[in-house]
């Protein structure tokens, strides 16, 4: 905190930083010994932690470092994006070409 700052500045910055880290999640080797990188010890069950906003909180505990891994950071959908959506490009050269619609491309 700053010797400037007002209190109920601090304190409301202070309850938005806590707000938006609600629900963040970690996996935590359960292991012997201190907790180390992730890569340390593989093998062993991790216990799955969520953040309440003032502590970490156990969910669940999966068997191995790739379980953690496979359900805090899920694959993205596997789609066509949207832009691969646009009609083709007309005719003609340069930037400034209009888009066609869908029968003109299809002909």
């Amino acid at each position: 905190m700053h010797d400037d700052e007002p209190l109920e500045d601090w304190a409301r910055r202070r309850a938005e930083r806590q707000a938006s880290s609600k629900g963040k999640q970690r996996a935590v080797p359960l292991g012997d010994g201190p907790h180390r990188g992730a890569h340390v010890d593989p093998d062993a069950p991790r216990a799955i932690e969520e953040w309440t906003g003032t502590e970490w909180k156990v969910i669940g505990i999966v068997e191995n470092l790739a379980a953690a891994r496979a359900l805090l950071y899920p694959p993205p959908p596997q789609g066509k994006p949207a832009e691969w959506d646009r009609p083709a490009m007309g005719k003609g050269q340069g930037r400034h070409r209009r888009p066609t619609s869908m029968e003109e491309r299809d002909q």
